[in-house]
């Protein structure tokens, strides 16, 4: 049905359920965009084959799926999680603050890495494994870091709880500000650990995923580190929660 098809009445409905806020200015969007983009064409590169197998011989045999203590198995459980919680983060500041750059900027992380966590997850399921293990956190690195897991920030770069709710309780610049140095240590965490599992891939299709994820980080990286700048902040220290 195209929007000719509606009443007024189903039109003006549909304008109040859109909860993106306008684009901002289109330089600043062009930076903004393209994360969310590189998700989608990642998604469309991989296609539903890499999903059922973790890759195929010389010989075009299909290989076989990774164990679930595979370093295979142990990224997509762990970004996953990772992953989800950058969502939460920016959902929160999304609702936090009305500026449009923070909202949009949040919006992206939202869309990419719910697009990068439900591939992870549907890997998982083809190859069937658990979503879920009792190994620790980034145990299948080849160097596993030796993180001390606390309040809820279970690998490095994820933020507390107390941190989590501090978020919630702020609004406006505030809000922002600290949003973008939780999301910098989140982010700097993420690379390395995408960056770990790069090292030692043997799924080609997952390997493309992880050097997505540093290379966009990376550049998001700089991209908050300059809007922190904006408001004149800095980056908390590296120590925190790393």
């Amino acid at each position: 049905m195209s929007d000719d098809d509606l009443t007024p009445e189903e039109l003006a409905e549909l304008d109040e359920s859109v909860d993106e806020p306008a684009a901002t200015p289109v330089k600043r969007r062009r930076t903004l965009w393209w994360p969310a983009a590189l998700a989608a064409t990642v998604a469309l590169c991989l296609g539903v084959p890499a999903l059922v197998a973790s890759g195929s011989s010389a010989s075009g045999t299909v290989a076989a799926a990774p164990a679930t203590d595979s370093p295979e198995a142990g990224f997509a459980r762990d970004m996953a999680t990772h992953h989800q919680q950058a969502i939460d983060l920016s959902f929160i500041v999304r609702d936090r603050t009305g500026n449009d750059e923070v909202r949009n900027f949040a919006f992206d992380i939202i869309n990419t890495q719910a697009n990068q966590r439900g591939m992870m997850m549907g890997w998982l399921d083809q190859w069937g494994l658990t979503q879920n293990s009792a190994a620790q956190p980034m145990a299948w690195m080849k160097m596993p870091m030796s993180y001390q897991a606390h309040d809820g920030s279970l690998m490095p770069g994820m933020a507390t709880n107390a941190q989590m709710d501090q978020l919630r309780s702020l609004s406006g610049k505030d809000a922002e500000v600290l949003f973008l140095q939780l999301m910098i240590q989140h982010h700097r965490g993420g690379v390395e650990m995408a960056q770990g599992y790069v090292d030692v891939a043997q799924n080609a299709a997952e390997k493309r995923l992880a050097q997505s994820m540093v290379t966009a980080q990376s550049s998001e990286i700089q991209l908050m580190t300059d809007m922190l700048a904006e408001r004149g902040a800095k980056p908390l220290p590296d120590s925190t929660n790393m």
